[in-house]
């Protein structure tokens, strides 16, 4: 929900916040959903076409594909949020001027069972070591 201010006036979601929140419905589910079924979905008493205008942007960002079923247009996500993680992590290192220092500051900040994994990554079995875990 999007909560109320000081002032007693409820506050806005930005875009990215709503997209992450349809986002986060369509994972939820295995099936494509229209925008009536997302708009049940997610808290807050959003419009029909706020919901709908949100879902048109993710379409033209690639986030999210489009299902016809008749007059009637479901949505599934193009990307599972792993993948999408990663993409967004991919383009942030292509971005910077110096991908390996952005690499090391990362990884400083990773948790115990996070560097293991990643360990377990780069050591090609995918699968964390029996420390730390």
């Amino acid at each position: 929900m999007a909560g109320t201010g000081p002032d007693g006036r409820a506050r806005r979601r930005s875009a990215g916040m709503l997209e992450s929140e349809v986002l986060a419905a369509l994972w939820a589910t295995e099936d494509a959903l229209t925008p009536a079924e997302i708009q049940a979905e997610l808290a807050g008493g959003l419009a029909y076409n706020t919901v709908h205008t949100i879902l048109k942007r993710l379409y033209d960002k690639g986030l999210v594909l489009r299902d016809v079923d008749g007059r009637r247009g479901a949505y599934r996500p193009a990307k599972d949020a792993a993948e999408l993680t990663a993409a967004a992590m991919r383009d942030a290192l292509d971005r910077g001027p110096d991908p390996i220092a952005a690499l090391q500051h990362f990884v400083t900040g990773l948790s115990p069972r996070e560097e293991e994994a990643l360990r377990a990554l780069l050591r090609g079995d995918g699968r964390p070591g029996p420390t730390n875990m």
